[in-house]
Protein backbone atom coordinates (compact mmCIF):
# COMPACT_ATOMS: atom_id res chain seq x y z
CA UNK A 1 0.00 0.00 0.00
CA UNK A 2 2.71 2.21 1.31
CA UNK A 3 4.65 1.27 -2.50
CA UNK A 4 1.30 2.69 -4.32
CA UNK A 5 1.05 5.61 -2.54
CA UNK A 6 4.52 6.36 -3.66
CA UNK A 7 3.85 5.87 -6.59
CA UNK A 8 1.12 7.84 -7.08
CA UNK A 9 2.81 10.49 -5.30
CA UNK A 10 5.87 10.49 -7.80
CA UNK A 11 3.26 10.60 -10.54
CA UNK A 12 1.32 13.36 -9.41
CA UNK A 13 4.97 15.42 -8.43
CA UNK A 14 6.22 14.62 -11.96
CA UNK A 15 6.42 18.20 -14.43
CA UNK A 16 4.27 17.16 -16.75
CA UNK A 17 1.14 16.48 -14.74
CA UNK A 18 1.58 19.76 -12.64
CA UNK A 19 2.18 21.80 -16.12
CA UNK A 20 -0.46 20.08 -17.90
CA UNK A 21 -2.99 20.95 -14.36
CA UNK A 22 -1.74 24.62 -14.71
CA UNK A 23 -2.31 24.87 -18.67
CA UNK A 24 -6.18 23.62 -17.73
CA UNK A 25 -7.01 26.42 -15.14
CA UNK A 26 -5.19 29.14 -17.29
CA UNK A 27 -6.97 27.81 -20.39
CA UNK A 28 -10.41 27.92 -18.58
CA UNK A 29 -10.37 31.30 -16.99
CA UNK A 30 -8.62 32.45 -20.78
CA UNK A 31 -11.92 31.13 -22.25
CA UNK A 32 -14.02 32.99 -19.82
CA UNK A 33 -12.11 36.33 -20.24
CA UNK A 34 -12.32 36.02 -24.60
CA UNK A 35 -15.92 34.94 -23.76
CA UNK A 36 -16.71 38.16 -22.22
CA UNK A 37 -14.61 40.09 -24.82
CA UNK A 38 -16.92 39.03 -27.64
CA UNK A 39 -20.35 38.61 -25.73
CA UNK A 40 -19.76 42.28 -23.80
CA UNK A 41 -17.50 44.09 -26.33
CA UNK A 42 -17.26 42.74 -29.83
CA UNK A 43 -21.21 41.18 -30.14
CA UNK A 44 -22.33 45.05 -29.13
CA UNK A 45 -19.92 46.97 -31.25
CA UNK A 46 -21.01 44.36 -34.09
CA UNK A 47 -24.91 44.51 -33.02
CA UNK A 48 -24.75 48.49 -33.39
CA UNK A 49 -23.74 48.29 -37.06
CA UNK A 50 -25.79 45.73 -38.07
CA UNK A 51 -28.58 47.21 -36.61
CA UNK A 52 -29.49 43.74 -35.66
CA UNK A 53 -28.14 42.57 -31.98
CA UNK A 54 -30.00 38.88 -31.79
CA UNK A 55 -30.08 36.94 -35.06
CA UNK A 56 -31.90 33.63 -33.30
CA UNK A 57 -35.79 35.01 -33.98
CA UNK A 58 -34.70 34.65 -38.62
CA UNK A 59 -36.03 31.54 -39.88
CA UNK A 60 -37.98 29.43 -42.73
CA UNK A 61 -40.33 27.16 -42.79
CA UNK A 62 -40.69 24.33 -44.94
CA UNK A 63 -43.74 21.83 -45.07
CA UNK A 64 -44.70 22.34 -41.59
CA UNK A 65 -40.70 22.33 -40.44
CA UNK A 66 -39.36 25.31 -38.88
CA UNK A 67 -35.08 26.11 -39.74
CA UNK A 68 -33.82 28.59 -36.64
CA UNK A 69 -30.92 29.66 -39.48
CA UNK A 70 -30.81 33.00 -37.42
CA UNK A 71 -29.41 30.79 -34.36
CA UNK A 72 -26.69 29.46 -36.35
CA UNK A 73 -25.33 32.80 -38.31
CA UNK A 74 -25.61 33.82 -34.38
CA UNK A 75 -23.17 31.04 -33.28
CA UNK A 76 -21.16 31.28 -36.72
CA UNK A 77 -20.42 35.03 -35.83
CA UNK A 78 -19.34 34.29 -32.32
CA UNK A 79 -17.05 32.08 -33.41
CA UNK A 80 -15.29 34.18 -35.70
CA UNK A 81 -15.76 36.85 -33.25
CA UNK A 82 -13.64 34.37 -30.76
CA UNK A 83 -10.91 33.35 -33.56
CA UNK A 84 -10.39 37.35 -34.56
CA UNK A 85 -10.17 38.11 -30.38
CA UNK A 86 -7.59 35.32 -30.34
CA UNK A 87 -5.43 36.24 -33.13
CA UNK A 88 -5.07 40.04 -32.49
CA UNK A 89 -5.21 39.75 -28.92
CA UNK A 90 -2.92 36.83 -28.37
CA UNK A 91 -1.54 35.12 -31.27
CA UNK A 92 -0.26 38.19 -32.76
CA UNK A 93 1.78 39.92 -29.25
CA UNK A 94 2.84 36.54 -28.76
CA UNK A 95 4.67 36.09 -32.14
CA UNK A 96 6.02 39.55 -31.81
CA UNK A 97 7.29 38.86 -28.57
CA UNK A 98 8.96 35.81 -29.83
CA UNK A 99 10.51 37.17 -32.56
CA UNK A 100 12.19 40.10 -30.42
CA UNK A 101 13.57 37.46 -27.93
CA UNK A 102 14.50 34.92 -31.23
CA UNK A 103 16.36 38.51 -32.33
CA UNK A 104 18.30 39.31 -29.20
CA UNK A 105 19.66 35.99 -28.83
CA UNK A 106 20.47 35.81 -32.67
CA UNK A 107 22.59 39.11 -32.28
CA UNK A 108 25.12 37.27 -30.11
CA UNK A 109 27.47 35.52 -32.73
CA UNK A 110 28.01 31.48 -32.21
CA UNK A 111 31.10 30.34 -30.47
CA UNK A 112 33.30 27.95 -32.91
CA UNK A 113 34.69 24.73 -30.93
CA UNK A 114 38.23 26.75 -31.91
CA UNK A 115 37.29 29.34 -29.29
CA UNK A 116 35.81 27.03 -26.58
CA UNK A 117 39.34 24.83 -27.23
CA UNK A 118 40.69 28.61 -26.72
CA UNK A 119 39.15 29.61 -23.61
CA UNK A 120 39.53 26.13 -21.09
CA UNK A 121 43.38 26.70 -22.32
CA UNK A 122 42.88 30.24 -20.51
CA UNK A 123 40.96 28.90 -17.52
CA UNK A 124 43.63 25.89 -17.56
CA UNK A 125 46.31 28.69 -17.06
CA UNK A 126 44.44 30.57 -14.77
CA UNK A 127 43.77 28.31 -12.44
CA UNK A 128 47.84 26.94 -12.76
CA UNK A 129 48.41 30.39 -10.98
CA UNK A 130 46.17 30.58 -8.35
Amino acid sequence: MKETLGGFKKFVLRGNVVDLAVGVVIGAAFGGLVESLVKDILTPLISAIAKLPDFSSLFFTINGSKFMYGSFINNVISFLLVAVAIYFFVVLPINKLVARTKKQEDSFPPVTPEEIVLLREIRDQLSNRA
